[in-house]
């Protein structure tokens, strides 16, 4: 039967979430209701909170853990009791896979949006969601339910443009622009690849030291210094001097400069040279990219959920966080209730929290 649950609700533009009940309907047949034991805060979300006439009411949130409570008569995967992830790419995709399909979610009789992206139809600063299966993935029970709330988004996108995107390799020299939840978890997956060195860049010297705990090697703060010359430093002073893979973690137009200026030229006898690997959700004005960057045999991609497969990859980044390879426990540093959630945006927006904060209902 439909349930009423507490959410934090956009109503009106520029003003705080409010905290009130939506009414969820029964899942489809091909949806999955969950009571959510925690969900992420995340950029992309202050990025839709000050989107200019966004379309309201609306419920955002879009990576999560929780326990399924009803099914709908073509769901397979998964059952009443199992605990699951929540995202916001389809888990399985190919070019058969059908359209999600979002469920009709209501705030006092008006129909609510979502926005992670709203195709997807996820939805998770709510205590209960109703998902489309393809944004479901099970979770082992033995596995901690809070920390693994951040898969969903933050470290599937960081480490899967390492993993994916870059492919980066024991030996590659890599760079990472903006070291939150997302920067974080490309570092974590680099170690694990085994890159060196690892260096980070930021605009604050405690989050660079913080890094070093997930097996960043070099730290610079760009407030301080040319972060493009200390890199081509660093990388043998030459003009064409860079890394093998640089990430922007941001999506801002000056980092997605830099992130192309960093990566290293095209050397005698290769393909090609060094990649840029654009992780963050790019907002605010776009920039005019330098052309010799390219000319000179360097590649720009794009990384969009860290390419992953959410049911390739979701085991493998359980493991490693259960092989302390990927130590979720220590990225996420702050907690919240939902009735808190306008506190952790402000706080995440002024930037108070290193690593990633999360909701726990």
């Amino acid at each position: 039967m439909p349930i009423k649950t507490p959410a934090a609700i956009y109503v009106e533009p520029g003003r705080p979430m409010v905290i009130d009940e939506i009414d969820l309907p029964d899942p489809g047949p091909t949806q999955v209701r969950i009571r959510q034991f925690a969900t992420g805060v995340c950029h992309s979300q202050l990025h839709e909170l000050n989107r200019p006439e966004p379309k309201l009411p609306m419920v955002l949130g879009h990576e999560s853990t929780g326990v399924v409570t009803a099914v709908g008569r073509d769901v397979s995967h998964v059952k009443e009791g199992d605990h699951v992830m929540v995202t916001w790419v389809p888990r399985n995709p190919t070019r058969e896979t059908p359209q999600p399909t979002p469920a009709q979610v209501t705030y006092k009789g008006q129909l609510v949006t979502f926005g992670a992206p709203a195709w997807t139809g996820t939805f998770t600063w709510s205590r209960d969601t109703v998902a489309d299966q393809q944004m479901v993935v099970p979770l082992d029970r033995e596995v901690a339910t809070d920390v693994t709330s951040i898969i969903g988004c933050a470290v599937m996108t960081g480490a899967g443009a390492a993993l994916h995107a870059a492919q980066v390799r024991p030996g590659d020299s890599v760079a990472i622009i903006g070291v939150g939840g997302v920067g974080l978890s490309i570092v974590q997956a680099c170690a694990n690849l085994s890159a060196d060195p690892i260096i980070v860049i930021d605009l604050d010297s405690e989050k660079l030291e913080f890094a070093k705990r997930f097996g960043a090697t070099i730290g610079i703060n760009s407030r301080e210094v040319d972060a493009v010359a200390r890199v081509r430093e660093l990388m043998g002073g030459e003009p064409t001097s860079g890394v093998d893979y640089a990430f922007d973690a941001i999506g801002v137009g000056e980092t997605m400069i830099q992130v192309l200026e960093i990566a290293r030229g095209r050397e005698a006898g290769e393909r090609e040279g060094g990649a840029a690997v654009l992780v963050g959700v790019p907002h605010g004005d776009m920039p005019t990219l330098p052309m010799r960057n390219l000319f000179s045999g360097k590649v720009y991609r794009g990384a969009p959920g860290g390419c992953c497969i959410p049911d390739r990859d979701f085991p493998l980044l359980v493991r490693w966080f259960q092989q302390g390879k990927m130590p979720l426990d220590q990225m996420v540093t702050r907690r919240y209730t939902l009735e808190q959630i306008n506190e952790a945006c402000d706080a995440l927006a002024s930037g108070q929290i290193a690593g990633r904060a999360i909701v726990e209902f």
